[in-house]
This record gives structure tokens, C-alpha cells and sequence, in this order.
């Protein structure tokens, strides 16, 4: 969002008053629509400092009472609402049984919220966008699609298939780091586990031998004194450092944006991350244009769905681009994330009027690659965890059996 800072006139004094908006264009039309005075002029302007307050206390708000549902059980039970109501069974009757059938608490207590407010004459959709935070911007967009095109049950199915896209992804990343993960903590469990317990007992024998210890032996002792003496310290420094990057980041503001940036600069998790956020673009905006959502509506809730804050601020220039009167292509050159074969086919998309099926091209791709890639994950960090448990070992072996061929020689003398 942007802020903009608009000069009027009421009653013959000059006032300013700032406007949240995505776009000059739509500012003005608020401030027209609020009838406040006699426009003057407009400007952009930074985030109000008061702004930046109210945003960081409703941030707070937010992280306190509010989490995002967990997709499978939203899934399915998306799923059953969409062949209830496509074997003609009643609203009220669907939202019943998927209260009734669902088991987790928070979906539960969604879909029972909104089936009251259905009751009392809200329509879906919006019984759907009050809980936009927690079922995403998708959700409600294309309920209120199908509700306003009377095909409420094909969308719905529809909407499923897109969050099981998004869900498959998050798993099959999840699946493939599992082993490196396991891997690398029984390292570090194993390498502990020997300074701790092996280790200090040389230190003894050669104390006893009035022997000095080789220099590998005095380093593997070094962080055995260290990790007694200030193991705890660390340990709660972790929990700490762990807990305060958990709070900030989900309460969003700079300190996300700035995480989020950085992260895309590392070897490979900064790969994964723009492959996966930027397919998800790709493929959620398809799904919407050719569900016949307009094109900026469907950029809109397709940057929404995307978690990376950096890359969300850059393909809303794609928005910004349409709403200034360019091409799509222009507004993906511009964004300046996209690979020039992918504008490319965009081009040729809007150029032969196939868009749709040149978005499905550019989506099929992005799937490949990031399927390539998390497929092959461990083959990239192979050559990582090898040299890790050759450093460990090398150590651990020199720290070990240096000090013995030593005390073999202080026996002999």
C-alpha cells in the first residue's frame, strides 16, 4: 500500500489529509468519494510515523489472536462442501456437515462462524472475506466468483485444487530437507556427545604424565570447557533469538521485508524460495483469469497469496503497471523476477490473444523446475554435509589419536 497526502479546501481553509491506497488514481477517487472539500493537489508520501504505529499494533493483534488454518483439514473440507453443494443439498445443511464431519478445532469454528452469518443474510462470500486472513485472499475471491456466476460448487472445487498445489509443494520440500535435517543434528548431537564425554578423560591422563597435549586435543577441549560453562547461556540465547524472530516476523513490517530479501540471497534456500513463491504466482493468477476473475482483481490476490514480502512488493508493479494503462508484459519486465523466456511467452500470449494457455506453458515450467530442484536437494547439499562430517571427524580423529601415540612416547621415556 501507499500513502498519499491530499492538499483541499473546506470553507475557505486550507487542510491536508493522507489517503491509504494502491494507486494515485484510486486515491483521488476516495477523497472525491468522502466529499471532504475542493481538491488542491496530491502527493506521494513515506508510511506517517502514527501510521506505522496502528499498523504495528494491529500487526500485534493479528499474531496474538489470529493463524492461518492448516491446509489439509481447510482442504478437505473445502472438497466435501463442493459435492454437497453440487449434489443440490442446501447452505445451511452443507455448512452443518462440514462443521459436524471436520475434527480440526479452528476449521470447525470457522465454517460454524460463518454458517451463522449466512443464517442471518450475509452472503458466502462474504462470510468467507471476514475470515480472509485466515483462509487466504483466494478463498473468498473465487467463492464470491462463484456465487455471483451461479457456479458456487465448480469454483469451490476449483479453489481446492489450488491450495492442493500449494499444499503438494510445501510437503515435498518439507519431505526432502527431512534427511539432511536428521543428518546434521546427529552430527552435532554425536560431536558434543564425544568433547563432552571422551575427551576430558585424556586431559586427566596427561595431567597425570605432566604431558603436554597436542594442539587438536587442546581446541576439542576449548569447546568442551566452553560448552560447560556456558551451555545453558547458549541454549536459552537460542530459545530467545529463536522466539523474538518468530514474533517479528510474523508481525510483518520492515523486519520481514528485510528477511525476506536476504533469504533469496542464500545457496539454494534462497533458490527454492523465489521458484516456489514465483510458480505460486504464475499459477494462482492463471487459475483466476481463466476462472474470469478481471486481471488486476486476479494480481491482486495473486501477490496476497505470495509469503515473501520482498517478492510481494516487486510483483506488485505488475498491478501498478496494468492500472497505469501497459501491457502484462511490460508489467513483468518491469518487476524485473521473471526470466526473459517467461516474458517472452507472455508476450506471445497477450500477442496471439492465448494468454491462458501460455500462462499454463510458463506454470508447467515453473513446476518442473522447482520439482527438479527439491527432487535433487540432496544432491546439493551432499558436498555441504560431507565436508561438515569430514571437518567433525578429522578433528574428533586427531583430537583422539594424536594424544595416545603421545602417551605412548611419555610412557616409553
Amino acid at each position: 500500500m501507499k500513502y498519499f497526502e491530499i492538499t483541499y479546501l473546506s470553507g475557505g481553509v486550507r487542510n491536508n489529509t493522507i489517503i491509504t491506497s494502491t494507486h494515485k488514481i484510486e486515491a483521488l477517487k476516495q477523497f472525491q468519494d468522502a466529499t471532504l472539500g475542493i481538491f488542491v493537489s496530491i502527493q506521494e508520501i513515506n508510511e506517517p510515523f502514527s501510521q506505522k504505529i496502528q499498523n504495528w499494533q494491529r500487526s500485534l493483534k493479528q499474531t496474538s489472536f489470529k493463524k492461518k488454518v492448516p491446509l489439509e483439514p481447510y482442504i478437505a473440507s473445502l472438497r466435501q462442501l463442493g459435492v454437497m453443494l453440487d449434489a443440490g443439498i442446501s447452505i445451511n445443511q452443507c455448512f452443518e456437515e462440514v462443521v459436524n464431519t471436520t475434527q480440526n478445532k479452528q476449521v470447525k469454528e470457522i465454517f460454524h462462524q460463518m454458517s451463522v452469518k449466512i443464517e442471518s443474510g450475509e452472503s458466502i462470500g462474504n462470510a468467507f472475506e471476514s475470515y480472509s486472513y485466515e483462509l487466504g485472499h483466494v478463498s473468498a475471491a473465487i467463492v464470491k466468483l462463484g456465487e455471483q456466476t451461479g457456479t458456487l460448487s465448480e469454483e469451490i472445487i476449483k479453489l481446492t485444487t489450488i491450495l492442493e498445489e500449494i499444499y503438494e509443494n510445501r510437503k515435498k520440500l518439507k519431505k526432502a530437507l527431512r534427511y539432511p535435517a536428521i543428518v546434521m543434528s546427529v552430527m552435532l548431537i554425536a560431536f558434543i556427545a564425544v568433547i563432552q564425554m571422551i575427551v576430558p578423560q585424556f586431559k586427566e591422563m596427561f595431567d597425570e604424565l605432566d604431558s603436554a597435549l597436542p594442539y587438536p586435543t587442546q581446541l576439542l577441549l576449548g569447546l568442551q570447557a566452553f560448552i560447560s560453562e556456558n551451555g545453558l547461556y547458549i541454549f536459552i540465547m537460542i530459545i530467545v533469538l529463536i522466539a523474538l524472530h518468530t514474533f517479528f516476523y510474523q508481525a510483518k513490517g520492515r523486519y520481514k521485508y528485510t528477511f525476506d530479501k536476504y533469504i533469496l540471497k542464500l545457496y539454494l534456500v534462497g533458490k527454492i524460495t523465489r521458484l516456489s513463491m514465483t510458480g505460486r504466482y504464475i499459477f494462482v493468477f492463471n487459475k483466476l483469469t481463466n476462472s474470469g476473475i478481471p486481471i488486476i482483481k486476479a494480481l491482486s490476490i495473486a501477490q496476497n497469496i505470495v509469503e515473501n514480502d520482498y517478492l510481494r512488493e516487486q510483483f506488485s508493479t505488475i498491478q501498478d503497471a496494468i492500472e497505469e494503462g501497459k501491457s502484462l508484459t511490460q508489467g513483468f519486465t518491469q518487476s524485473a523476477q521473471f526470466e526473459n523466456m517467461t516474458i517472452q511467452m507472455i508476450k506471445a500470449g497477450e500477442a496471439s490473444g492465448a494468454l491462458n494457455n501460455m500462462l499454463e506453458k510458463v506454470d508447467k515450467y515453473y513446476s518442473e523446475k522447482y520439482s527438479e530442484l527439491v527432487d535433487n536437494i540432496s544432491t546439493y547439499i551432499e558436498p555441504i554435509m560431507i565436508a561438515v562430517l569430514a571437518g567433525f571427524l578429522t578433528l574428533l580423529a586427531l583430537g583422539i589419536f594424536l594424544p595416545m601415540w603421545s602417551m605412548a612416547d611419555a610412557m616409553d621415556k
